[in-house]
């Protein structure tokens, strides 16, 4: 019997592999889609597309791909090796419970985490909903008038809270004073930025803050031994002489205490982890910023803000966006480009569900139980300090025979010194725990509630809350599980997201985000390890994150790698703190200026004028590639001076640029490092390496190439990855050695997303992940070539062909039509697509990256899409469809529109709503009309919209 015709086991093993469900079209679909492109395979379309000066010569050494199964029992002998310890370490992290509804049903529900940044106001009304409740949420408790969407960490919210201060206050003082009860890491991060920015700082005593001449305060409220301190005096004392006054605070500890408002803060920072966010090893956990209203146009960060839609109905929007800073480019005063949305709207949901009541209960719980264990400890002879909320600071005690007696039965202490331990308690914390800590510590508590109700509280009278908080009716309304499910459901259905539809936006890689790589995220092992537990505990940990940086290695020809930067605006940040640390060392602290193309991601100047570094701006040519000569020129002109080229790879045009070596040689020779933006390094892995081709250092985004889902926003990982003569000068971890501080409140950031990324890696392989690379190639080339009858791609490399995205441009139509790139935006909306980048990186185009994951079906879909769109167009060129009322000026059209009574436009009704038959199987409404950005900019409201707001619509 024959077998010649039977698949062998490797063939049939091949297609077993997970790359096959990762890469969208099939092979059969790749064959017809090379076919419209006109390359016979994709190894030659490679040959096509990228210059062969930097093409990889060998496969990347990585393993062959592997199934999901087999992916995940690797991870988990990873996750096996952490041990989870019951954690009273506190420092900024607590241990928090997670209500399950918001577990499966927001951190595991893919409509919430694969949906991008809200830019596109009419697909994002669901999320921004829950984020003006975050907002409102932290203003609220701090008492502030204005609450941003969420920064990045405690520690970064700090260093952006001084520099805020720096540029609103009236003092003349290059001092920013840190009170020495601030939390080592934020201190940290705070040291860093303002060693960049020349900033002196004065850490000292409480009461030295009132009189040292600065222009800002950064005091900790309770502070990191747990002490709450009545600060008005030092406030009142600080505005006296111009300078502002800025607070790190716990929003939990806010329903017992009196808000920093009410004592006279001006900007007001902290972390919401304990409302319902895992510790994961630090993070990714959103932290806030608040603020008096005076500040609100110079706040860095994302804010939502209230306007209206076409119809006149309230409709939520990102407000004032010149606060997105990195568009103001080197005129920037902060370079954050990501929020932590996901990790905002998980804190919201938390408060949504337990309200103003469930939060004072779980608040006033915890202090109960930290009172109750001082009583114990105070009758066996310990000192405690008083007036404290969670955390209790326990002296003249032998802290390394505790801590270690404590990890013998599995308990984790913070030690402060030798004679010191403190023990934070919190939402988890039972009776048996507070039992077990007093008997530890030599005391002993025979009945609790007898203690209890003999002990005081120990918050300071004076500093009691009196101030209502979160009476917000959002807040009030939700508090069964039904209830706050189906609210969580409607504000899903208002959005599009990768769960509903492809998002072709170019530059941001909205790629498979698949359900194995993101399931380790949520187990205990990776989940419950708080960021300061011992080495020990760890160990998964520290094989997960070395196996990674490993893995990037390989993928980048770099040789070490940081994964402590959160974003990829932090990774840039990193990358350009080596560099400056790098001249430094060789005496060459004189080198400042930075060579930047005019085509580069707007993140790239802010970075560097965050490092202190002059911004010099290099030309394009006509064809958008950087231009070679100017270059030169600049380097020649800055010889002495020059410390950086920032290039973007392939270039933001979305074209393989030819002259990439001979640029990285220009700069070396004028002793300058080069380094390449990885924002575009889909286009990349499997096929050239940066470290081979003269890059000296990248950042790269684990949220585009590598899998982790953008969120909504946010959260990001943003590595660093340097050459060996930078590795010494990568960011330090807490306590760790190196000249170059922390950029990131953890040590390894996002360390609980890590796992995407590596089961990505490790289940795609060596071929699967150049596999990918290619696959991206073809499908943007496909779209291109399919779309060129219609519309113009405005840049092309070698051979006419484009690198991951393509740029269409609209401009010559609204010359002609009046209909501009916004019209074809939300038009896309009423056919249930995410627009692509609009007006990046030109202005009145279109940039479009369809990434390997989406399939054939889903890129025919969107070609369909643009084509009747081009043909409405057409028809107002031809003046079959009116200039100003046709279905493109008046687009997103909603249901209510189309089923009114009355329809008074100049096009029918079914061509508003169902422009292709296909959409009448399946329709995405919008939720809202256009909405209108200049109203929202001239009337700022960043709150949640009284009730009495949609009283009024009902009785119109």
């Amino acid at each position: 019997m024959s077998h010649k015709n039977t698949p062998s086991l490797r063939e049939l093993e091949h297609h077993h592999a997970f790359l096959e469900r990762h890469i969208g079209p099939n092979d059969a679909e790749i064959e017809q889609m090379l076919h419209v492109i006109g390359h016979g395979s994709l190894e030659a379309m490679t040959d096509a597309i990228v210059p062969g000066k930097i093409k990889s010569p060998a496969p990347l050494a990585l393993p062959q791909a592997i199934t999901e199964v087999e992916a995940l029992a690797k991870i988990r002998t990873i996750a096996d090796k952490n041990q989870v310890f019951r954690s009273f370490i506190g420092q900024g992290y607590y241990g928090t419970l997670t209500p399950n509804v918001i577990l499966r049903n927001i951190l595991e529900n893919p409509a919430w985490y694969t949906a991008y940044t809200p830019y596109q106001a009419e697909i994002s009304q669901g999320r921004m909903e829950a984020l003006i409740n975050f907002q409102t949420m932290c203003a609220d408790l701090t008492g502030m008038e204005i609450a941003n969407a969420s920064l990045l960490d405690e520690g970064t919210a700090a260093a952006e809270a001084m520099t805020l201060a720096k540029r609103s206050c009236k003092s003349k003082s290059n001092v920013f004073f840190v009170s020495n009860g601030v939390h080592p890491q934020t201190l940290e991060v705070v040291k860093t930025r303002a060693e960049a920015l020349d900033i002196e700082l004065h850490i000292g005593d409480d009461a030295d803050g009132a009189t040292v001449d600065s222009f800002g305060v950064l005091l900790q409220y309770p502070n990191t031994f747990g002490q709450i301190n009545d600060y008005k005096a030092l406030a009142d004392a600080a505005h006296a002489r111009g300078a502002l006054v800025a607070v790190a605070t716990d929003l939990l500890a806010l329903t017992l205490i009196a808000s920093p408002g009410e004592w006279g803060a001006d900007i007001v920072v902290g972390n919401s982890q304990r409302f319902g966010v895992p510790f994961g090893n630090g993070g990714p956990h959103a932290a806030f910023m608040a603020c008096r209203d005076a500040y609100k146009r110079s706040m860095p960060g994302r804010l939502i803000g209230v306007s209206l839609d076409a119809e006149g109905k309230p409709a939520y929007r990102l407000t004032l966006q010149t606060r997105e800073q990195h568009i103001r480019r080197e005129k920037a005063t902060s370079n954050i480009c990501t929020a932590q949305v996901l990790l905002a709207v998980m804190a919201s949901m938390y408060a949504v569900y337990h309200g103003p009541e469930g939060l004072t209960r779980i608040a006033r719980r915890t202090h109960r139980l930290a009172a109750i264990l001082a009583a114990s400890l105070r009758q066996a002879g310990h000192t405690i300090g008083p007036d404290f909320f969670d955390t209790l600071h326990v002296v003249n005690v032998d802290a390394d025979a505790l801590i270690a007696k404590a990890q013998a039965i599995g308990i984790n202490l913070r030690q402060i010194h030798g004679q010191s331990v403190s023990i934070s308690l919190d939402e988890t914390t039972t009776r048996a725990d507070v039992i077990g800590l007093a008997t530890l510590m030599d005391a002993c508590i025979d009945d609790i509630d007898e203690l209890d109700a003999a002990t005081a509280d120990a918050l300071p009278n004076g500093l009691r809350r009196q101030s209502e908080f979160l009476t917000h009716p959002v807040f009030n309304t939700h508090h069964s599980e039904h209830e706050l499910l189906r609210y969580m459901r409607a504000l899903a259905d208002k959005d599009l997201a990768m769960d509903r539809t492809m998002i072709p936006l170019g530059s941001c890689t909205m790629k498979l985000n698949a359900t194995a790589e993101m399931i380790p995220v949520t187990w205990p092992e990776f989940g419950n390890i708080h960021p300061l537990a011992p080495v020990a505990q760890t160990q998964g940990y520290k094989e997960l994150i070395e196996g990674l940086e490993a893995m990037l290695v390989e993928c980048t020809g770099y040789d070490a790698v940081s994964l402590q930067p959160n974003s990829g605006a932090q990774g840039e940040y990193a990358g350009l703190l080596a560099i400056r640390a790098y001249h430094r060392s060789r005496n060459e602290g004189h080198r400042d200026i930075c060579l930047i193309p005019e085509s580069a991601h707007g993140t790239n100047p802010a970075s560097a004028q965050m490092c202190g570094m002059t911004v010099v701006v290099t030309k394009c040519d006509a064809n958008g590639n950087v231009d070679v000569e100017d270059i030169r020129r600049a380097a020649e002109k800055y010889s002495d001076r020059l410390a950086a080229l920032m290039i973007t790879y392939p270039s933001t045009h979305g074209v393989f640029e030819e002259d990439i070596v001979a640029i990285c040689e220009i700069v070396h020779e004028h002793g300058g490092q080069v380094y390449t933006d990885g924002a575009n390094m889909n286009a990349l892995v499997g096929v050239a390496k940066p470290g081979k081709w003269g890059s000296d250092v990248s950042h790269l985004n684990l949220h585009k190439t590598f899998c982790i889902p953008h969120g909504g926003g946010g959260p990001g990982v943003g590595p660093c990855a340097v050459k060996s003569h930078l590795a010494p000068f990568l960011p330090r971890t807490l306590g760790g050695e190196g000249s170059v501080g922390m950029v990131s409140a953890a040590s390894y950031g996002s360390a609980s997303i890590l796992p995407i990324s590596w089961m990505y890696i490790t289940m795609m392989g060596s071929q699967g992940l150049r596999k990918a690379t290619q696959v991206a190639l073809l499908n943007a080339n496909y779209i291109a070539k399919r779309l060129a009858p219609h519309y113009e791609t405005l840049y092309t490399g070698r051979n006419g062909l484009v690198a991951h995205e393509c740029i269409l441009d609209l401009r010559p139509l609204k010359d002609a039509t009046g209909i501009g790139a916004e019209d074809v935006a939300k038009r896309l909306i009423d056919f249930g697509f995410h627009a692509p980048t609009l007006s990046f990186p030109v202005a009145g185009t279109l940039m479009v990256e369809p990434t390997e994951s989406e399939s054939l079906h889903e890129l025919d879909r969107f070609i369909d899409a643009m084509i009747q769109i081009r043909d409405e167009i057409r028809a107002v060129e031809e003046g079959t469809l009116d200039r100003e009322d046709n279905p493109l000026k008046n687009a997103p059209h909603t249901a209510t529109m189309v089923a009114g009574s009355e329809w008074t436009h100049a096009y029918p009704r079914e061509l508003a709503a169902f422009p292709l038959p296909s959409l009448k199987l399946q329709k995405y409404w919008s939720p809202v009309a256009r909405v209108d950005n200049v109203y929202g900019d001239k009337n700022i409201m960043c709150a949640c919209i009284p009730i009495d707001a949609y009283k009024e619509e009902a009785e119109v």
